[in-house]
């Protein structure tokens, strides 16, 4: 089954971050992968986003 796909929004509320400071980490490479949309629109899958918090939580131990 594949994961959930969450809207930006909806991340940025769970990461407690401004859409700005999101596309700043993507320009850099430290932001969970995204998936645009025919429509333009953004998701970022439940596990892609798990993963990443896991990353962040490796790195800060």
């Amino acid at each position: 089954m594949p994961s959930p796909k969450l809207k930006l929004a909806e991340v940025l509320k769970e990461l407690d971050m401004s859409r700005a400071a999101f596309y700043r980490m993507r320009a850099r490479g430290q932001a969970p992968r995204i998936h645009k949309l025919p429509n333009g629109q953004v998701r970022v899958s439940r596990a892609d986003l798990d993963a990443w918090w896991a990353r962040c939580e490796q790195d800060a131990a």
